[in-house]
């Protein structure tokens, strides 16, 4: 982390010619249990892990905008009196979409000074780490503080779901954003997506000996478009039928009625993310009561249930998590949006090097690209570094 923090600085003063004013940084996530309940307004249970986004940022005497990264050639350029979604695209709209959002949340865009930022990451793209919201994180802390906007942790994240879902065009919920700004070392983020109200529950993981395992799969999925926006449709189209405002008011004994008025697809859709709010439930509860090596049956569950109801997976996801738990694993399920990305696994210490040999031989048998193998710790959430 050390040596990304003072690569970007150098980099920043390389490309623009002068020192940054700070350098800030924010995490990917994993989401340890609760996909897609996010924007159906449920529960989710992410953990910040120590894989981050680093953006040094320096502010201007004018009203221009200039960002740059590691992971793209061009230097993207805007006056600010020109930032909206339409004037948006490519990697540039998750830190000017944050700029712009902020706007959004009160931020006088006419009185604000220019900036130039330059933004590089150790947090897999496309692999189900929420890489959009680690930058997204790290640019909202950055100008709430060079800006002076006094904005709290929870506005913040809701300013990056906004660039998310309106700049960037994905639909996806407030989850990854809340877990990149609030996350705590070796604990998750029960969050309550309705409410927005945010509870730190320690894991425990260290202490028992856990390590979470990440399967990347190699397989890149896109939140923009396909199936991710489908199955948000399918959601929104069982909770109208159903007569509810969201289906976090749907309950677990109310899935005989719901299968009864839905289509068996929309049926299952909404089957999943009921089952997948009491899940979440039952796991921050076995957490608490029994500690993580109880909650191993949770993420098996929630793995089928992405695969069978939600039909999220693909041959390599389903591949990793049967590896992974014919090896050792106490649990495992895939982990984000779906469609590609990672799996994650939770493990013993002793058995991490077993689990990676036997995925490697697996897919390796099965013709599939080698996947990308490493641990993850909880960690703690978006700061300033230096």
């Amino acid at each position: 982390m050390t040596d990304l923090r003072q690569e970007t600085r150098s980099t920043f003063a390389e490309v623009f010619g002068r020192e940054a004013d700070g350098v800030w940084s924010a995490p990917g996530r994993v989401n340890l249990i609760g996909e897609h309940t996010d924007y159906n307004e449920g529960f989710v249970f992410p953990f910040a892990i120590n894989r981050r986004t680093v953006a040094a940022l320096g502010l201007r005497d004018d009203r221009i905008a200039r960002v740059g990264s590691s992971f793209a050639d061009e230097l993207v350029e805007i006056d600010l009196a020109d930032l909206s979604p339409d004037a948006l695209s490519g990697w540039a709209a998750y830190p000017l979409g944050v700029a712009w959002a902020l706007g959004e949340f009160g931020a006088d865009l006419s009185a604000v000074p220019g900036f130039d930022i330059l933004i590089d990451s150790n947090v897999p793209v496309g692999a189900g780490l929420s890489s959009s919201a680690a930058i997204e994180s790290a640019v909202a802390l950055a100008l709430n503080e060079v800006w002076q906007l006094g904005l709290d942790r929870r506005t913040l994240a809701a300013v990056g779901q906004r660039a998310e879902n309106v700049a960037v065009g994905a639909p996806t919920g407030i989850m990854d954003q809340s877990a990149s700004l609030l996350g705590e070392h070796d604990a998750a983020v029960f969050l309550d997506c309705r409410s927005l109200e945010a509870e730190i529950i320690p894991l425990g993981l260290e202490a028992a000996g856990l390590e979470i395992v990440i399967v990347d799969t190699g397989v890149e999925h896109a939140h923009a478009t396909g199936g991710y926006a489908e199955r948000r449709a399918s959601c929104e189209a069982g909770a109208l039928a159903l007569g509810v405002e969201s289906l976090r008011d749907v309950s677990v004994d109310d899935l005989d009625r719901a299968r009864a008025l839905l289509d068996d697809v929309t049926f299952r859709r909404v089957r999943h993310v009921v089952t997948e709010n009491q899940r979440v439930l039952d796991t921050v509860r076995t957490l608490r009561e029994q500690g993580p090596t109880a909650i191993g049956d949770l993420l098996d569950a929630s793995h089928r249930s992405m695969r069978d109801d939600f039909e999220i997976s693909v041959p390599e996801l389903d591949l990793a998590v049967e590896t992974a738990q014919a090896n050792g694993a106490i649990g495992a399920r895939m982990t984000g949006g779906g469609f590609g990305g990672s799996a994650i696994a939770l493990v013993p210490s002793d058995a991490v090097s077993r689990v990676f040999v036997a995925l490697d031989g697996a897919f390796a048998e099965h013709g599939f690209g080698q996947p990308e193998l490493f641990t993850v710790t909880a960690s703690e959430g978006a700061k300033r570094e230096n």
